[in-house]
């Protein structure tokens, strides 16, 4: 989604009132639960968040100059550094030591990668169309943010085609963009 993103691909920007940012906040801790004792570290009670419309849809919104999340249509999505931050509190997948380089460079991610010996599905089910961070084999942090293109079961079991369509990553256009 920003492979080839750009400040070329931003359209506006607008301060966002206090009441659509106390949803905002409300939206981002329903999509994922373990962010609710750190919201107000994320986003803060006093502080100003940001909209910033782009191309294709997408939607950023920044805190104190650091875009803390996005939205896509109907999803909200925590960026890279925001993961980094806070990994405990949103769904990991793990690939294996092959898929970085691929994975590094926007490709999707194949469903042998997330269940060879390296890879790493969680033990629940994860439901499709699920927002997952995608972490590698020996790494630290996480490389990417996806979506399930299948539940977590269906990749384990079918084992072949596109398991995980890739959103953001680290290098990319929205990784490197300066606000």
């Amino acid at each position: 989604m920003f492979k080839k993103f750009s400040k070329e691909d931003i359209h506006s920007r607008s301060n966002i009132k206090s009441s659509v940012q106390r949803g905002l906040k409300s939206n981002f801790v329903d999509t994922y639960p373990g962010l609710e004792p750190i919201i107000d570290d994320i986003i803060p009670k006093k502080s100003q968040a940001i909209l910033i419309k782009c191309e294709d849809k997408i939607q950023l919104y920044s805190i104190d100059n650091e875009i803390v999340l996005f939205q896509h249509f109907d999803d909200l999505v925590p960026t890279l550094k925001i993961v980094h931050k806070y990994s405990d509190c949103f769904p990991k997948v793990q690939v294996d030591r092959g898929a970085i380089k691929f994975v590094l460079s926007g490709a999707n991610i194949m469903c042998p990668g997330l269940t060879s010996a390296g890879g790493n599905l969680p033990e629940e089910n994860l439901e499709k169309d699920r927002i997952v961070t995608v972490y590698a084999e020996g790494k630290e942090h996480a490389l990417a943010i996806g979506r399930l293109l299948m539940s977590s079961d269906e990749i384990k079991s079918k084992n072949k085609g596109h398991g995980i369509e890739l959103i953001h990553y680290l290098g990319d256009g929205l990784w490197n963009l300066q606000e």
